[in-house]
């Protein structure tokens, strides 16, 4: 409640908020007109408005709604937890996939699709895939006593590099027919995404957790020690911090594969135009993260339409650039 009246009662808080959420806006509506059968506005707005044709009814609410508002939901998802990690690693060019998740999320599910199993089975084994993995690197970094966010780091990297062997290991043994599929979902796809209600709700939940302490993430944000003298409960933070980055990372790579770059630009370029003030960095982060995705698989569908692109190639097209571009800025 606390972090929800400082956004009512600042026009400072609130003004980037605003627009950034007409800009996801305008996102959803480009989602919806174009694609291998481009719709003017009247009939756009025909639909929207409960008329129009049956089959741009049918093109509209069945297909490319769904898909506009799952990657919006996948986007916020990735940009939230690339910020939370960024504050638990002290890092600010750490990313959601930086400890191993997408890792064993991939693993868990190419070896569903090796099976046979169904879209369904194959997002589920993703889900639990990444949440051992979590365990996995948790586990292994406590130890027998406390982490600490460099040891934190150096156990996922080392992680993330055993299941990327054990990736390529699922890749050579696969067969050929099975290949495009499992290649699709390692580079990012929101083709299968289903329904787009799962990610919004943990979208919103995850806000609404993180957003209320946005003061003393701020705090958290300077260092371990300074936030300790400062009467802030740093272990209990940070464990909830990695708990909650974990499952929303989680939920964005059974939805869409693995889609890089998403949490690592947003919450990093957000933070070289509106400071370094979680409580506006997080709603940010979800919005702009959300409008980044939704018009990067508009440009997946619409590129080389009727053939459709995975929108990580596109994210990683607009990703290497601008990271190279941060990267030199801070050089500087």
């Amino acid at each position: 409640m606390n972090g929800a009246r400082v956004l009512r009662s600042s026009p400072r808080l609130r003004g980037p908020l605003v627009w950034l959420a007409l800009a996801a806006l305008l996102s959803q509506l480009l989602a919806l007109a174009l694609g291998s059968v481009a719709l003017s506005p009247g009939e756009l707005v025909a639909v929207l408005a409960g008329d129009g044709e049956a089959l741009h009814r049918t093109l509209l609410l069945e297909l490319r709604l769904p898909r506009a508002l799952a990657a919006f939901g996948t986007g916020a998802l990735l940009a939230m937890a690339g910020a939370l990690m960024q504050i638990l690693l002290r890092n600010p060019l750490a990313d959601p996939y930086v400890l191993g998740l997408s890792g064993g999320a991939s693993v868990a599910a190419l070896a569903a699709m090796l099976a046979g199993w169904g879209m369904a089975l194959v997002s589920g084994a993703a889900f639990a895939g990444a949440l051992a993995s979590t365990l996995i690197v948790f586990g292994l970094a406590h130890g027998g006593g406390s982490w600490t966010p460099t040891r934190l780091l150096l156990t996922g990297v080392v992680m993330a590099a055993g299941w990327g062997a054990l990736i390529t290991f699922l890749l050579a043994v696969s067969p050929v027919e099975r290949l495009p599929g499992m290649l699709y979902w390692l580079m990012g796809d929101l083709a299968y995404a289903g329904s787009p209600w799962p990610v919004l709700s943990v979208a919103a939940l995850g806000l609404a957790v993180v957003l209320p302490l946005g003061r003393t993430l701020n705090v958290l944000a300077r260092g371990g020690l300074q936030a300790a003298a400062l009467g802030v409960a740093v272990r209990p933070l940070e464990w909830t911090l990695y708990l909650l980055a974990s499952l929303v990372t989680a939920v964005a790579v059974t939805t869409a594969g693995s889609v890089g770059f998403v949490g690592l630009m947003v919450p990093h370029m957000l933070r070289l135009r509106l400071g370094n003030d979680q409580r506006r960095i997080l709603p940010a982060s979800l919005l702009a993260g959300g409008t980044l995705l939704t018009l990067a698989d508009t440009l997946a569908r619409t590129l080389i339409a009727p053939q459709q692109l995975p929108v990580g190639v596109i994210t990683a097209l607009l990703g290497v650039p601008t990271f190279l571009y941060l990267l030199q800025r801070s050089q500087r």
